[in-house]
């Protein structure tokens, strides 16, 4: 499982990696589409993000993922969620109007 993941993130270029990132901080893009989008299964998304990021931003990371869980889950997210991404994010991952 060790060397699947050092091999993913080997893989990953640096606009890939920022990419993977972003999508695991947003709150309304489920495990699932990370999942099909990076060819991962749900339980190695948290291993690929605890070697990307820094210890400190890993905790944050899963503190928020813990507390906005029913988000990050197709099955338990609420009906009133239908966007994968912020009404104000562009399709290169920014905001607008973010400075």
């Amino acid at each position: 499982m060790k060397n699947k993941i050092k091999e993913i993130i080997a893989n990953f270029n640096e606009e890939t990696r920022d990419r993977f990132i972003r999508m695991c901080w947003e709150d309304r893009t489920p495990f699932e589409i990370i999942s099909l989008q990076f060819n991962l299964s749900p339980n190695e998304i948290p291993k690929v993000m605890q070697r990307l990021l820094p210890e400190a931003r890993f905790k944050a990371w899963r503190e928020r993922v813990h507390k906005q869980g029913q988000l990050k889950n197709l099955k338990t997210r609420p009906k009133e969620v239908n966007r994968f991404k912020c009404s104000r994010q562009r399709m290169d991952g920014t905001t607008k109007g973010y400075k």
